[in-house]
């Protein structure tokens, strides 16, 4: 099939792009590398230097027809979306409607989007968190998922797009983004850590995440194209990892010698979430096959193998 991805040069869209092109599909990626990075970009998909904002999206799809738009492109940092609700909002609500108006427009017969279990569902009154707890969300970011998951569904009821929606936890692994500002806890600790440098933990640290491995993510995406018609999936392990527990981790993996220092809590961010996936093993036939300590070695090892 012809597939678009947006956000195909970032972290999770590159894994989605590589999964996608060893699945025989032709893969054209749509990237602004305002996070992303060229290099990871798989050899064998065509790439654009275009903004889903911009009118010049739509020459893309007139040209390139795809049958599935796969949306990874996003304002993904909670701490920015704080700082700036308004860019957040033009990023990932308009930029989700001008996709999805001209998937409808030329022809998709698929829209899979890459939401935000981590925090759509705020602090649930329970964990793991289904797909039924309502969303309530802290921080703009959030709000803006859940904002564009509301047209996703809107756009299948009025123009018959079908549609897979993928909720995922805090995903890590290799091609993180390590800059503190975008908020990956397991990218920042380990460039840290093998530097030597002081690492500190906000809040308390007995935050729990779910953390789920890139790869998994992808493969997630691979299921999509065939099932999950019309649903909305958590993508995650339904274990909940505090903070504090993957600094440990992380420490004896990349032998880390120094106390953490403590930083206060920041705005927008969510106490204990992780996530119920039962629903996607059911229908999507999904399963996280990487274990955490596996992940954070093979997320290490790519950190080291930086210059």
């Amino acid at each position: 099939m012809r597939m678009l991805v947006t956000g195909g040069a970032g972290f999770i869209g590159s894994h989605v792009v590589d999964a996608y092109v060893a699945a025989g599909h032709e893969v054209l990626v749509v990237d602004t590398f305002a996070t992303g990075d060229p290099n990871n970009v798989n050899r064998a998909a065509e790439c654009r230097h275009v903004d889903i904002r911009g009118p010049e999206l739509e020459a893309v799809f007139a040209a390139f027809r795809p049958e599935v738009v796969n949306h990874h492109a996003a304002q993904a940092s909670v701490p920015i979306s704080v700082n700036d609700p308004v860019a957040d909002a033009s990023i990932n609500v308009l930029g989700t409607i001008n996709l999805l108006q001209l998937s409808a427009r030329y022809g998709a017969r698929k829209f899979i989007f890459a939401s935000t279990g981590g925090a759509i569902y705020g602090d649930p009154a329970e964990v793991p968190c289904t797909e039924d707890a309502p969303p309530l969300p802290l921080s703009p970011y959030a709000a803006a998922k859940a904002a564009a998951e509301v047209y996703v569904a809107m756009f299948h009821r009025t123009y018959e797009l079908d549609f897979t929606i993928l909720r995922y936890g805090n995903v890590y692994g290799p091609r993180m983004h390590f800059r503190a500002q975008e908020g990956l806890l397991v990218a920042i600790f380990a460039s840290k850590m093998l530097r030597s440098e002081p690492v500190t933990i906000d809040w308390n640290g007995e935050q729990s995440r779910d953390f789920v491995y890139v790869e998994d993510c992808a493969a997630a995406n691979v299921a999509a194209l065939e099932h999950g018609s019309g649903g909305v999936y958590n993508i995650g392990t339904g274990l909940g990892t505090t903070v504090n527990r993957i600094f440990e981790l992380l420490a004896a993996i990349t032998n880390y010698r120094l106390e953490p220092g403590r930083g206060p809590k920041r705005q927008g961010d969510v106490f204990r979430i992780y996530l119920d996936a039962s629903r996607a093993a059911r229908d999507l036939g999904w399963r996280p096959t990487v274990a955490l300590e596996e992940g954070l070695r093979r997320t290490a090892d790519f950190f080291r193998s930086r210059p």
